[in-house]
């Protein structure tokens, strides 16, 4: 068979598999839309977490950032780790105790104000649409690669798709659909990278293989792995691979940023309130930490991995003699080449090709020859290549000459990478606006099934903007717009809540005043020097990818400060903080 057939088996299969668990699993009242009617295991939920969690930043960017940055790329590593531990201790045993739907729905009760429910609606709104693009834009790439046809389409397709099964089974849907998306995942992530481990270092095991010896079939001598990828990478004009970063302070925020903001992301948090009690929260993250470690494990040695056989399949080689994937690639916009120096060789070299994104002249390669450029070439740079990072993962069994059917067994998980967490996502936005914004707010008297439409109408409107967006994402690289994303929780959600759990006298004052500062600034920021100015020029050198962090500091000092020439909460306010931290009868008291 050929490659588009098993790509048609692979996904055909995994896309029934996925409805007929959204249909079986159709929502009927507002409960099981919302928290699946808190009886979802932890086991269960714990690998649906660990599904929803790992986006698309992290089953296609996250590989790709490594086998472009080497060790630079550590920060999406230890940030996004690191934060599902602080997210797992310090907030969710807490806010599942409380016993509320929604984020919102917590704030808002906490801070005894529908003014900063609200604030979190907004917040959620803009966290949830940032992240939601960016899973948007992989889908469009997988669906472009799959299909042979524009991203434009794919983000369509994908949406639908999404739209269907989230917006029918609302949490009860999705849960279990992100279980088997968790399923396809780890399976399509760790057996290519195994192969490929045997070939290029004869270890089985990727993550020894990571520190092993280079001793791929046709070489005279063997080298450590990483002492090779090194002496190329400085040979080719790059840095070391395996050196740090070069600004210490922009790393650490941006590590920072996505470690506070990861446990401020609304749509995780949600999912530990489908379990049955504060004790079923501690499993249920137990088993989500081990699920996301295998697939964490195993990113540093595919990105290596993908590197080495980048650099060799490519640099130096006729054009003529390219291989097919880069051709077909190439077809769909995502690497291209520029013949510089007239030679027909391809040399791939640090620095840039020409100025942006690949502009082509038309929507095929002329014959015989590379896809023509209207970019203004860079003259000063000897690169010729041009290609996106985030196909790295998608092109990494091709590079090393898998089977055809691992080939669309990855086709199919970055799939339902995409798929997993833009349903989440779909799931926050279309609660915020029914539960927390119609029903709490707008219209108090609105019946279960008035409820449930408002929900299934936001989720349509959702994404049909997060499909614009996907189709014209505010950075090509789906791992930075996600880190966007981060940010505005990190600068948002993450001190509110900390605050609202920690802290007896913060009140709504301090609260509202803090979210709007915080998520103000960092928006901001972000708009700034993403989109009105092309300057790099950033303020103490920190990105916008890190200037999240700068908010979160900014929410917590405007928050305390506010709160402390403002009248106190209230004392039954008092007291239900001072109650959802006591664990004696923690179990007893979540039971409702």
């Amino acid at each position: 068979m050929d490659q588009t057939t098993w790509n048609f088996i692979f996904i055909g299969i995994t896309f029934g598999i996925y409805v007929y668990i959204a249909i079986r699993s159709r929502a009927g009242s507002t409960k099981e839309y919302y928290v699946a009617s808190r009886g979802v295991s932890p086991f269960a939920n714990g690998m649906a977490t660990a599904a929803d969690w790992m986006s698309a930043a992290t089953f296609i960017s996250m590989a790709g950032g490594i086998a472009a940055a080497g060790y630079g790329a550590s920060k999406f590593l230890m940030g996004w780790t690191g934060g599902f531990v602080l997210l797992t201790t310090l907030m969710v045993p807490y806010l599942r105790k409380f016993g509320k739907a929604t984020v919102p729905d917590f704030v808002g009760d906490r801070f005894y104000s529908n003014a900063a429910r609200m604030v979190a609606v907004i917040c959620a709104i803009f966290i949830c649409m940032t992240y939601i693009m960016g899973q948007m834009r992989g889908v469009g790439i997988v669906f472009s690669r799959l299909f042979a046809i524009e991203i434009w389409q794919g983000v369509l397709i994908g949406g639908g798709i999404v739209y269907f099964y989230a917006g029918l089974g609302g949490m009860k849907g999705i849960t279990y659909t992100q279980v088997a998306q968790y399923c396809v995942m780890v399976f399509a992530y760790t057996i290519p990278v195994i192969f490929i481990s045997m070939i290029i270092t004869g270890n089985v095991i990727p993550q020894l293989g990571l520190i092993g010896d280079y001793v791929k079939e046709g070489q005279e001598h063997s080298q450590p792995l990483l002492e090779k990828i090194n002496q190329i990478s400085t040979d080719l004009g790059f840095k070391e691979y395996t050196e740090g970063s070069g600004n210490t302070l922009d790393l650490f925020c941006i590590t920072a940023a996505l470690m506070v903001g990861t446990a401020g992301l609304p749509h995780v948090i949600v999912r530990f309130f489908t379990v049955k009690n504060v004790k079923a929260v501690r499993k249920s993250a137990y088993w989500t930490l081990s699920f996301i470690a295998i697939i964490y494990l195993t990113a540093p040695a595919l990105g290596m991995f993908a590197r080495t056989n980048f650099i060799e399949e490519i640099n130096e080689k006729k054009y003529q003699e390219a291989p097919q994937w880069f051709t077909n690639w190439e077809s769909q916009g995502m690497i291209a080449w520029v013949d510089k120096n007239g030679d027909g060789i391809m040399q791939y070299r640090a620095g840039n090709v020409f100025a942006g994104k690949p502009e082509f002249e038309d929507s095929k390669r002329i014959e015989n020859g590379p896809r023509p450029v209207t970019n203004k070439i860079d003259q000063v740079s000897e690169n010729e290549v041009y290609y996106d990072k985030d196909i790295i993962v998608l092109a990494n069994p091709e590079m090393a000459g898998l089977p055809k059917w691992i080939i669309a067994l990855v086709m199919a998980g970055c799939v339902a990478a995409a798929l997993s967490t833009a349903a989440g996502l779909l799931l926050v936005l279309s609660t915020s606006v029914s539960h927390d914004l119609m029903k709490k707010i707008i219209k108090p008297g609105i019946s279960d099934k008035q409820e449930m439409r408002y929900a299934r109408l936001a989720s349509l409107g959702a994404v049909l903007v997060a499909a614009y967006f996907g189709i014209n994402p505010p950075s090509s690289f789906v791992a930075k717009t996600v880190a966007f994303a981060f940010g505005l929780a990190a600068s948002s959600f993450f001190p509110t809540l900390i605050m609202g759990i920690f802290s007896k006298k913060v009140n709504k004052e301090g609260a509202i005043a803090g979210m709007i500062t915080g998520i103000g600034f960092t928006l901001s920021y972000i708009v700034y020097f993403q989109f009105l100015t092309e300057s790099k020029e950033y303020w103490f050198g920190i990105s916008p990818e890190g200037i999240g962090f700068v908010g979160m500091l900014i929410n917590f000092s405007v928050a305390f400060v506010v709160s402390r020439f403002t009248p106190p909460p209230p004392q039954e306010v008092q007291d239900m903080v001072e109650n959802i931290r006591i664990p004696k009868g923690a179990g007893q008291a979540s039971e409702h």
